[in-house]
């Protein structure tokens, strides 16, 4: 290759803060410097304390790692809410000579409140001297299928077990305002079909399994839903006694996974006289690595089949 052919793999993610005596600033970078009640920063930090901290970045970092050891090229991360900074990372590559970047935020589904900030943030630097090649969502690729429907097998089957029941599986991702989804945005269709998609390959029977949102905020109006804790107040309804959850919006672990799932929802459902279970992050799945490998290679090199195989669900 050479220095004019010189590609490069840029990774994008929310971010999170390393220490609780960080949130304040990093909650400032989240609202694009609107400031929050002090009250809602006290509540972010006690859930941060709760979980000790956010593995995001560390799990982000191994993946570029893998990455990059399987590609053979160099991997960049850029976070948009903390360090190490979109900006930074395109400064980074723009000083090694980078004259082409496939672009992969980890968020498998578009939706313009999160991949959209990502592709905003990356394209407002000026600094950038490569081309971009923007990937706008890997919802259904067959390797993060794969992925999901792994950790998934082994967990529920694992719960089943010790149950002596089949446990309904509740899939979950991050909930976006409504009005985001009315003006057009395909980020609840894409949810919901990796949930298809990841219970298909898993063997998991359609009357096994829901599908609801999780993390809803505050502001913007209503958002999407239902909630997981009406959703387990539903399955409770239907006679069951445990359910078994598993996030098919986020690819690691990280304060919605750790606190949201690990510690609100059990105890709701503790309250409700269920048990839950969660299934593994793909955190440093070789899977993972793969799929990402594959979502690089089918741009770099020519020849490669894009898959579709959520066409037609």
């Amino acid at each position: 290759m050479t220095e004019s052919e010189k590609s490069a793999v840029l990774l994008l993610a929310h971010g999170s803060p390393v220490s609780v005596d960080d949130i304040p600033e990093f909650l400032l970078h989240v609202t694009g410097g609107r400031p929050l009640p002090a009250e809602a920063i006290a509540e972010v930090k006690h859930r941060y304390g709760l979980i000790g901290a956010s593995p995001l970045t560390c799990w982000t970092l191994e993946q570029r790692d893998l990455l990059a050891r399987e590609l053979g090229l160099p991997v960049y991360v850029g976070m948009r809410n903390w360090k190490p900074f979109i900006d930074e990372a395109v400064t980074d590559m723009t000083a090694d000579g980078i004259r082409r970047a496939v672009v992969i935020c980890l968020a498998p589904q578009n939706s313009r409140t999160s991949v959209g900030l990502y592709r905003s943030a990356l394209t407002r630097n000026r600094e950038a001297s490569f081309a971009i090649d923007f990937i706008e969502s890997w919802h259904d690729h067959p390797l993060l299928v794969s992925a999901f429907a792994q950790k998934l097998r082994a967990g529920w089957s694992a719960a089943c077990a010790e149950t002596g029941t089949r446990l309904p599986v509740i899939f979950t991702a991050h909930s976006v305002p409504q009005r985001t989804v009315a003006e057009g945005d395909p980020y609840e269709t894409q949810a919901k079909q990796t949930a298809a998609l990841v219970a298909r390959e898993a063997s998991v029977a359609s009357g096994d399994w829901t599908f609801a949102f999780q993390s809803q905020g505050m502001a913007g109006g209503p958002w999407l839903g239902p909630t997981v804790e009406a959703t387990i107040l539903e399955l409770k309804q239907k006679g069951h006694r445990g359910v078994f959850i598993q996030p098919v919006g986020f690819v690691c672990d990280h304060v919605e996974v750790l606190y949201d799932i690990d510690i609100a929802f059990k105890e709701f459902a503790e309250q409700q006289g269920l048990r839950l279970w969660r299934a593994e992050s793909l955190n440093g799945s070789r899977t993972l690595t793969s799929a990402l490998a594959g979502l690089a290679r089918a741009i770099l090199t020519p020849g490669v089949t894009k898959l579709n195989p959520g066409a037609g669900l």
